[in-house]
């Protein structure tokens, strides 16, 4: 979207031609589907995986992966995770290793020596074993990525499958015991990378040759029947969590440990031939539909007349049809979660959860008692992922060992304004119990997010960072969004018991946003630190009903200025498993629109957007 240059454009007439942009986006059933950035990352493990299978049946698909990393390579020779993300050590070997191992049948000379020279400047021989340790060293206790980047590599003879000797071990077989010890396990990988830590675990036991002697004949007996749960939570789509890299470190372990012919690869790989991009690309995942849909309704939700009675009719019976109805057989979560997509592989996590919880009841406000089952349910489902330090963690309860299982303050803040919602909706029709419980879980996340917001006023998200800050965080985005959810919470008029409090906390993360307002007016993911759409539409959403007028329409300013100049250019503040960027084009827009509706909501709005009058 570019604003015309010289022109006046009131809050309206641009929220209005937002919002017009917006409702182009659905697809054909009403709802929204977005588009993640490419991923050079999944590029390479998708086209490895398509090698080891069946390389010359897959010629095409590999040829066209090639072509995009040759086209998409920065100019320092190294790859990001996202085409617009700076080079990495990770994403660069693995696309060295890429381009090794399918080098006999492709071209791939100059690839090849312009990311030998971009690693060697990092530090990293490709055929030095001491790159091992620097991954390892990188991610830390976290496995979840390291070992299987290691692994690739070591199949590739990067630097040479003599590399499996260092690997640390996955212990695959652990996976075997009933869900409700893993926790407990002490596991060296997320809870979402299971279908990860079996296949890998198998490759490395399958290729180390220094191995106890008396644990082996052991570990080898549950190969089989790792295998048989591997297929068990595969999903009918044959992409586990429908992520690319996942899926594709699957196969092309699984290929390479001798088990090619099985049906959990086969579905693997027509998963990975299926949703190749038409430039030769794959996304990291298919997409974040439930997400960016339940993101598009927030945007507009004071302003729903936009939708037609059937448009909103519509969104409402798809988040409806894709509610979890069952335990589910990936992680045996129980029935009224929701996952980011429609898609089979999806998993119900304690973001979107409370993001379809919101959007039915913003969707139903003439007749929310059509949506009262489910939504209840969603509670239910929140309330038995509720970890005991009253936080909410993504997939999981009982997990903290690493920090991608652990309860987050954005989904924590996410979860609170759901559950006040639900409450002030559906009040009158409460039993007296069913509203204690809800209050104890509000009361429980309320004490989780005042430990957690820091001296300075700011929350940390957990699924959302920055590359320019010093640890990848982003104070920022996760201020800015807890903000928004209490001051959404607030008006909920839950008890006046609880208004201090959120004020406290509201009033503090506004400060900490103040100070870290960029001289141009635009916020990055700290002090100092450029400026996106997403940040600053976000932070004006949180600051903008709290008298911080100047601070607001400064950001206001340079969300026109720079819309007019670049259009809604979308920035790779999304994390992905351990740590990998990817941007989507969603986000921009459904911010920016969140931000001048919010500002239109106000006694006496803003009357300018781009520094006129």
């Amino acid at each position: 979207m570019y604003l015309a240059v010289n022109m006046i454009i009131s809050i309206q007439e641009t929220l209005s031609e937002l919002s017009s942009l917006l409702l182009q986006k659905r697809n054909a059933d009403g709802y929204w589907d977005g588009r993640l950035s490419s991923s050079a990352l999944g590029v390479a493990v998708a086209v490895t995986a398509l090698h080891f299978y069946d390389k010359d049946g897959n010629a095409s698909s590999i040829d066209s992966g090639l072509n995009w990393l040759n086209q998409n390579i920065n100019a320092d020779g190294g790859f990001g995770d996202s085409p617009t993300s700076q080079s990495n050590v990770s994403t660069s070997l693995l696309c060295y290793a890429a381009a090794k191992v399918t080098s006999s049948d492709h071209t791939n000379e100059a690839l090849l020596q312009q990311l030998s020279g971009y690693l060697k400047a990092q530090n990293i021989d490709v055929n030095s074993e001491r790159l091992i340790q620097s991954i390892l060293d990188f991610y830390q206790a976290d496995r979840t990525f390291s070992v299987p980047i290691l692994t690739m590599c070591a199949l590739c003879e990067v630097p040479g499958k003599e590399a499996f000797e260092r690997i640390p071990q996955l212990p695959f077989e652990l996976s075997l015991l009933p869900r409700s010890f893993y926790s407990a396990l002490n596991l060296s990988v997320v809870s979402y990378a299971i279908p990860a830590l079996i296949a890998v675990g198998i490759a490395i036991f399958k290729h180390k040759k220094r191995q106890n002697l008396l644990v082996r004949p052991i570990r080898q007996s549950a190969v089989n029947k790792s295998l048989r749960l591997l297929r068990k939570i595969q999903p009918e789509s044959g992409g586990y969590l429908e992520a690319i890299p996942l899926t594709a470190f699957v196969c092309l372990c699984l290929i390479e440990s001798g088990c090619r012919d099985l049906e959990v690869v086969r579905d693997g790989i027509n998963f990975l031939k299926r949703t190749q991009r038409e430039d030769g690309s794959w996304p990291i995942d298919i997409d974040l539909s439930t997400w960016v849909t339940t993101l598009a309704v927030k945007s507009v939700k004071n302003h729903l007349d936009l939708l037609a009675v059937e448009d909103r009719q519509k969104i409402s019976d798809h988040l409806l049809s894709i509610q979890n109805k069952i335990v589910h057989p990936f992680n045996g979560t129980q029935p009224g979660g929701w996952g980011w997509t429609h898609y089979s592989g999806s998993v119900p996590d304690g973001d979107d959860t409370p993001g379809a919880i919101l959007a039915l009841l913003a969707l139903n406000q003439e007749n929310p008692a059509q949506v009262k089952g489910a939504v209840l349910n969603g509670c239910n489902w929140l309330r038995l992922l509720q970890n005991n330090d009253g936080g909410f963690p993504t997939f999981s309860r009982g997990w903290g060992k690493l920090p991608f299982d652990q309860s987050c303050s954005d989904l924590t803040g996410h979860g609170l304004l759901a559950i006040a919602k639900t409450d002030k909706v559906f009040k009158d029709s409460l039993g007296k119990k069913e509203h204690q419980r809800y209050k104890k879980m509000f009361i429980k996340a309320l004490i989780y997010l005042r430990k957690h917001q820091s001296s300075e006023g700011f929350w940390l998200p957990l699924w959302f960072g920055n590359q320019s800050t010093s640890e990848h965080t982003n104070p920022v985005y996760g201020t800015a969004r807890v903000v928004a959810y209490l001051n959404e919470t607030l008006k909920t008029r839950l008890g006046e018991e609880f208004d201090h409090i959120l004020k406290l906390m509201i009033e503090d993360g506004c400060k900490f946003l103040i100070s870290v307002q960029n001289a141009d007016g635009s916020w990055g993911g700290g002090k100092k630190i450029s400026g996106s759409i997403e940040e600053t539409a976000l932070s004006v959403t949180a600051i903008c009903s709290h008298g911080f007028q100047e601070e607001s329409q400064r950001g206001l300013d340079w969300l026109a200025q720079k819309t007019k100049s670049d259009g809604l250019v979308a920035s790779p503040i999304g994390l992905y498993f351990a740590s990998l960027w990817y941007d989507e084009e969603m986000y921009p827009l459904t911010a920016y629109l969140e931000c001048l509706s919010e500002i239109s909501e106000l006694r006496e709005p803003f009357t300018k957007v781009n520094g006129k009058g």
